[in-house]
């Protein structure tokens, strides 16, 4: 079987999230400067190596004073760990064209192994003769497991910020 080496193809490809806010509504969240990799039997994800980095200066929730604020020691304190990654450890075919992908997710300095849900849209060739393989990634993590404990209650006693984060992503490889 021949090895195929594939790599996130940014320009195609975006990490987001969503955090309850208030208990009543959620803030999306992205990462705009990533990378990440597979290494494949052929086609076949599930036999795969894959990794992930995320830049987590590159956080923006679409304001300013909350991305720095997430930038800070109450979240993600990113001047000492300015990284987000992500490295699989085994795959399990689902249905169709799903899998499940467990990985450890490092953040903040803490690893844990998570689950992700993970559709195959396919594999085609783009307008340059590259050949390109999309997925929708989806899970959820509590963000506590990872050291973002910062909290605040409102003056009528309900919690500013949810614990469950669910990770929503569309991603595009393309075979080196």
């Amino acid at each position: 079987m021949a090895t195929k080496k594939w790599a996130i193809d940014p320009a195609h490809s975006e990490i987001r999230f969503k955090i309850k806010h208030l208990m009543i509504s959620n803030v999306t969240g992205s990462f705009n400067s990533f990378e990440g990799s597979a290494e494949t039997e052929e086609d076949d994800f599930t036999k795969g190596k894959i990794s992930f980095s995320a830049d987590v200066n590159s956080i923006d929730t679409g304001n300013e004073q909350r991305d720095g604020h997430l930038k800070t020691g109450d979240f993600f304190e990113t001047e000492k760990y300015p990284t987000v990654t992500f490295s699989s450890t085994k795959a399990e075919a689902g249905d169709d064209n799903s899998f499940i992908l467990y990985g450890d997710l490092t953040m903040r300095g803490i690893t844990k192994n998570i689950k992700l849900n993970v559709e195959h849209g396919g594999i085609a060739k783009d307008g340059y003769g590259n050949n390109k393989a999309g997925f929708t990634v989806t899970g959820k993590i509590n963000r506590k497991d990872f050291g973002l404990t910062w909290s605040a209650l409102t003056e009528a006693g309900g919690v500013m910020v949810g614990d469950e984060v669910k990770i929503d992503c569309e991603v595009q490889l393309v075979q080196q």
